[in-house]
């Protein structure tokens, strides 16, 4: 047992970003195709947070010519670059799975005063 959590410990990034559910953040992500790499910004709604330690994801939605697009992101990923919070949101859920129901000013979530 002891050897796994050595494994995992060196998985797990020292300077986690810290959000949470409702903030809306832009994620720069690192795209390979074929020999070029870039990165990608993809801004939206956290809407879920799950699991701990080195299996930690998140999941962002975002309206994108009307379509609900959402992408789920490992923290720990080498591919996730930088996490910003690009305004916090207050809400009173753990997951707001709810907005997927909804469309334009509906699926808004209050800003954190």
């Amino acid at each position: 047992m002891d050897a796994m959590k050595i494994i995992t410990e060196g998985m797990i990034k020292e300077n986690k970003p810290k959000f949470e559910v409702g903030d809306t953040v832009r994620v720069s992500v690192r795209i390979k195709e074929g020999e070029r790499e870039r990165i990608q910004a993809f801004e939206g709604t956290v809407i879920a947070k799950k699991h701990g330690g080195v299996a930690e994801t998140f999941t962002v939605r975002r309206s994108s010519y009307g379509v609900g697009v959402e992408r789920v992101f490992p923290v720990n990923s080498p591919f996730v670059e930088k996490v910003e919070v690009v305004r916090c949101g207050k809400v009173r859920r753990a997951k707001l799975f709810y907005l997927r129901s909804r469309t334009g000013k509906a699926a808004k979530v209050k800003e954190q005063i």
